[in-house]
This record gives C-alpha cells, sequence and structure tokens, in this order.
C-alpha cells in the first residue's frame, strides 16, 4: 500500500506564521517587528509584562486590527486576504476581558454565539457542561460571579468545534480548581490536535503546561523556547538543597572544596548549593558520594519567573 502520510515539509508547516509585524499609533510601536510560529497541535505560550503587546498581537493574528508592516498567515491564509473569512470559522478566541449580555441566560448567551459562528445549537449544552456551569444554565448571566463568566466566555470559544484557540489571560478570576479543569480541557484539546496560543500572567501555571513560549517586551519577541531552552539560554545558576543527617555542613564544604561552585550556604534545616548549569552532574556526583549522610537533595531549577525577569529587564 502506497504511503499516504504528509512529507515532512507538510507535517511542520506553521498554523500560525507572523512575520515582521508591526503596529504602530504614531510614535508608538506597540508591535514591532515581530516573527513567529506556531506549529499544529502546539499549546504555545505568549507571556510578557502589561504593555508588552501581547494583546495586540493576538488581535492583528485574528485579523480585528490591521498591521502597520509585515505579514501574518494563519492556516496558510493571509489574515488580510478574502480567503480568511473561511479560516475564522475554524478559530476560537477568549478575550482578555469578556463583555456578555447580563439580561440573557448562560444558555441564550451560547445560543447567540452560535448563531454568529454557524455553529449548531445543539453544541450549547455540551459546552456548557464541558465548563461546568449545567447547573446555571438557566440563570442570567448577571448573577454570574467573575470565574463563571470566564468559564462561560471559555465555552464560547468552543463553540464551532476549532481548531485554532486564541486565549488571553484565559484563568482570570478562576479559583484554582477550575484552573486546573481548564487545563484538563486543554490537554484533551491538544489530544485531537486543536493548536492553542494563550497568553497569561501567572507564570508558575503555564511553566509545565505549554509546549514552547515566546517572551514579549516592549513590542518585541526577546526569546522563543521550550521552558528549559530558555533555562540554557539565559545561562541562570541552580541550586541544589542538600538536607543532612546532622546538622554540621563541613563535610559538604569537604567534598565541594575545589569544585566550581558560586556558594555554599547553611540554611535552617538544609545546606544550600549554588552552581553554573554547566557543572551540575560534577556537583551532585560529589554530593552522591556523602552516602548516608545525605537525608534529602533536592535540585531547583530557575523558574519560569526567573527566566522571565531575566529576559524582559
Amino acid at each position: 500500500m502506497a504511503d499516504t502520510s504528509p512529507a515532512p515539509a507538510e507535517r511542520s508547516t506553521p498554523v500560525i506564521a507572523v512575520r515582521g509585524a508591526t503596529r504602530h499609533y504614531g510614535a508608538v510601536r506597540a508591535v514591532d517587528g515581530v516573527d513567529l510560529e506556531v506549529a499544529p497541535g502546539e499549546l504555545f505560550g505568549l507571556i510578557g509584562h502589561n504593555g508588552a503587546g501581547k494583546s495586540t498581537l493576538f488581535k492583528m493574528m485574528l485579523g480585528l486590527i490591521p498591521a502597520s508592516a509585515g505579514d501574518i498567515r494563519i492556516d496558510g491564509s493571509p489574515v488580510t486576504g478574502s480567503g480568511f473569512r473561511a479560516v475564522r470559522r475554524k478559530i476560537g478566541y477568549l478575550p482578555e476581558n469578556v463583555v456578555l449580555y447580563d439580561n440573557l441566560t448562560g444558555l441564550e448567551t451560547l445560543e447567540f454565539f452560535a448563531r454568529l459562528k454557524g455553529a449548531p445549537a445543539s453544541e450549547c449544552g455540551p459546552a456548557l457542561e464541558r465548563v461546568g456551569l449545567t447547573s446555571a444554565a438557566r440563570r442570567r448571566v448577571r448573577e454570574y460571579s467573575k470565574g463563571m463568566r470566564q468559564r462561560l466566555g471559555f465555552a464560547q470559544a468552543l463553540l464551532g468545534r476549532p481548531r485554532i484557540l486564541f486565549l488571553d489571560e484565559p484563568t482570570t478570576g478562576l479559583d484554582p480548581e477550575a484552573i486546573r479543569e481548564f487545563y484538563v480541557i486543554l490537554r484533551g484539546l491538544k489530544a485531537d490536535g486543536v493548536t492553542m496560543i494563550l497568553t497569561s500572567h501567572i507564570l508558575a501555571e503555564i511553566q509545565e503546561r505549554v509546549d514552547r513560549l515566546a517572551i514579549m517586551a516592549a513590542g518585541k519577541i526577546q526569546a522563543v523556547g521550550t521552558v528549559q531552552d530558555l533555562r540554557e539560554q539565559m545561562d541562570l545558576p541552580l541550586w541544589f538543597r542538600v538536607r543532612l543527617a546532622h546538622e554540621d555542613f563541613h563535610h559538604v564544604r569537604a567534598v565541594l572544596g575545589g569544585l566550581p561552585v558560586l556558594a555554599i550556604e547553611a540554611r535552617e534545616d538544609h545546606v544550600a548549593v549554588e552552581c553554573q548549569r554547566e557543572s551540575k552532574m560534577v556537583v551532585m556526583q560529589a554530593l552522591a558520594s556523602l552516602g548516608d549522610k545525605v537525608l534529602d537533595l533536592h535540585v531547583h531549577e530557575p523558574s519560569l519567573e526567573d527566566v522571565f525577569f531575566g529576559f524582559s529587564d
């Protein structure tokens, strides 16, 4: 049987491709020469300070704001072209500030958006169930909490079974349980091949959940890669947290003597050892030589927050 699978080049064609995208308002360049690619089925994060240009870039990629310069293509179609109308039907969008009609019920709200999107009304009930709002389906939106409004906004983004999702600060107002459920839904969408790009101010929340991310500052992309890629680009030091069988830590100083460590500090219940990434394994081997003198050992990699401030400061 002939192999009908896509060629490697076809599989790697980006769903979102941004080339030299710029948007200026007078002398202010809200987005300044951005290049960005998001692969099919990727969960991609976009992080940056308020005013970094994230929301403006989102709106440009959605065709809501025209670019002053550059080229933006979604699923191969220019956002300024006549063919983008058909592509839009594949896109779901959750804006940072969800605006809903207070006098409608949750179900009526989704039925309204379903008509706008050309999606079947039969999707509305399951969408409410998916985001945990079935019991509130017939309550008016003015009675909804901020978190419930956010979940309703997410439900409308899922109408029409989109293949591409733009999620701008999607967990605003959600409690920890709702955030966990939100990312469970995203994992299911990813398993179905949906391409997603999201922004978030809560860096710890997305650190282990996105495939790759971009750091944006002053309208520019400062760095792109996996969290580990960005750690290595920044070359930030890491820490070993060593808990010993006895309080004195001269054993640690002895085995690390002459090794390229940056600091050794006695803390309340452990010893902290700081070193550069390239020294990680030699320091670990030295600490392992202490044998049963070590009760516990943790390696603390730089967090996404550490990396973010390293690139954006």
